[in-house]
């Protein structure tokens, strides 16, 4: 039985097969030539304090519809003013409810730091993404075997761009230090069953050297698990749910900044 993992890239390998029909890799190279570089997400992650990375997520596999969102350049707009460090935007179609129109409406809205999100497992993602204006990529350990996964980020690396490199247990965990990831995220949600164990992030964290960044994904529900994952040794968080249906995206970000200072 093929896991929910398994079969959201399934959907999104048929869906890639469409847009690789409709618009060459030698396009969209040629559309990366003279763009602007990069912007420096990483250093950004770095700087003292809680960073958070907000979403713009209209659905999930597990909870289904979460928000129309018909102005996702507004909503990042409202998250960059509450502090946001950078902005996630869900490519993904069929599952997340995503597209590639959100990320360019969210880059032209902002100046920070944009995450494409999506289940990348081809170089032509990478490149869509850079001429779709991202700054960061997400590479899943789960979805990708050693060699395909170094083969990726070398090639982000070469744009210019930040690997959140996702893992989920110690061996993943394991095979993301060795290959040399900066920036690790501990998704608390397993993609395979979609369970969500906010301890996952306190026991995967030690695995992770002090040199990287530590991004805790999935899990936030408001300031007191911001707190608990700062306490745990999270340098970012990156949350979807809780703001798209929190109702103020601007203090939703301000409050789980404020909370992790106190800690």
């Amino acid at each position: 039985m093929p896991s929910v993992l398994d079969q959201i890239i399934d959907g999104v390998r048929d869906d890639l097969s469409g847009r690789e029909a409709v618009t060459s890799l030698e396009r969209l190279q040629r559309q990366c030539d003279g763009m602007p570089a990069p912007r420096d997400a990483e250093a950004l992650l770095r700087r003292p304090g809680l960073s958070v990375i907000a979403e713009v997520k209209r659905a999930s596999p597990s909870k289904g519809a979460l928000s129309d969102i018909p102005d996702p350049a507004a909503l990042a707009s409202a998250y960059a003013e509450g502090g946001a460090t950078a902005i996630s935007v869900l490519t993904e179609e069929r599952r997340f409810g995503g597209s590639l129109a959100d990320l360019d409406a969210v880059r032209a809205a902002v100046d920070v730091p944009v995450l494409r999100k999506d289940f990348m497992v081809s170089e032509y993602q990478i490149w869509e993404a850079r001429a779709h204006g991202a700054d960061i990529i997400l590479l899943i350990v789960a979805a990708l075997d050693d060699r395909r996964l170094a083969e990726l980020m070398a090639l982000a690396g070469t744009l210019g761009m930040t690997c959140l490199v996702e893992v989920h247990d110690e061996a993943e965990a394991t095979r993301a230090v060795d290959l040399g990831a900066t920036v690790i995220g501990v998704n608390n949600r397993n993609l395979k069953t979609l369970d969500v164990d906010i301890d996952t992030f306190a026991r995967l964290a030690p695995l992770i050297p002090p040199s990287c960044v530590r991004v805790a994904e999935s899990g936030v529900r408001g300031p007191e698990e911001a707190a608990l994952f700062a306490r745990a040794g999270a340098d970012a968080i990156l949350v979807g749910e809780a703001l798209v249906v929190g109702g103020d995206p601007v203090d939703g970000v301000r409050s789980m900044i404020d909370a992790a200072a106190r800690r």
